[in-house]
């Protein structure tokens, strides 16, 4: 089971429509308007814009927490005026939890195991993400 993390800590999953990858919402298995959508850090989203655009909630995938081309993707999918939900898939840990939502993710799912190894504290502890960055620091 997973939990998602926002901005006020751990909560249980909420999302009841199901995920399905892109290829296969296009493939007549899902509808773009309904279906949670998983996306894989390598998918080119712009070949799949119009489903993307009208889907509830992005579940963008990340190989590891090394791997930031997830980040990318969630920036790109807010410049081109993605307004639903944004979801990074399990594969974050709490310290990247800031750098997530200034990317443009609502929140994060975690696995329980890795709840246990950084508990809700830690995830918490990065929930002022909006006041302070390095940027701001630097220009000031």
């Amino acid at each position: 089971m997973s939990i998602i993390v926002t901005d006020t800590g751990f909560a249980p999953e909420d999302w009841t429509g199901g995920f399905l990858a892109i290829e296969g919402v296009e493939a007549g298995a899902g509808d773009c308007e309904t279906t949670g959508i998983d996306l894989d850090p390598g998918a080119d989203i712009n070949a799949q814009k119009a489903c993307l655009m009208r889907a509830p909630v992005i579940r963008i995938a990340f190989a590891s927490f090394s791997d930031g081309r997830g980040f990318t993707i969630a920036k790109s999918l807010r410049l081109m005026g993605y307004k639903g939900r944004l979801r990074a898939g399990p594969g974050l840990i709490a310290d990247q939890y800031a750098m997530a939502r200034r990317a443009g993710f609502d929140e994060v799912e975690i696995t329980e195991e890795l709840a246990e190894r950084q508990p809700e504290e830690q995830w918490r502890f990065r929930s002022d993400w909006q006041a302070y960055d390095h940027q701001s620091r630097l220009r000031g």
